[in-house]
């Protein structure tokens, strides 16, 4: 789905305050950074905001950037392993 479509976000408001009314946690998993925040400020008391896959890709860029212009015969990790 679109999580930042109104209709959800209005969907959402209104799970997350009537899952408070009934005095039970309440979470969501949302990889975009403003809408977590604004849902935790809603009163979720739990919030997955990384995906594996995304994680290990951006980490996956970083490793490669970092080696991308290295000269041969250079390291700046301290070996191979």
């Amino acid at each position: 789905g679109n999580p930042g479509h109104p209709e959800v976000q209005e969907a959402m408001e209104s799970v997350v305050s009537n899952t408070l009314a009934a005095g039970k946690a309440v979470g969501s998993l949302l990889s975009d950074e403003k809408l977590a925040r604004k849902y935790i400020g809603l009163g979720c008391g739990f919030m997955a905001v990384g995906v594996d896959t995304t994680l290990l890709a951006g980490a996956t860029q970083s490793l490669a950037q970092r080696y991308k212009n290295a000269p041969p015969g250079t390291t700046t990790g301290g070996g191979v392993y």
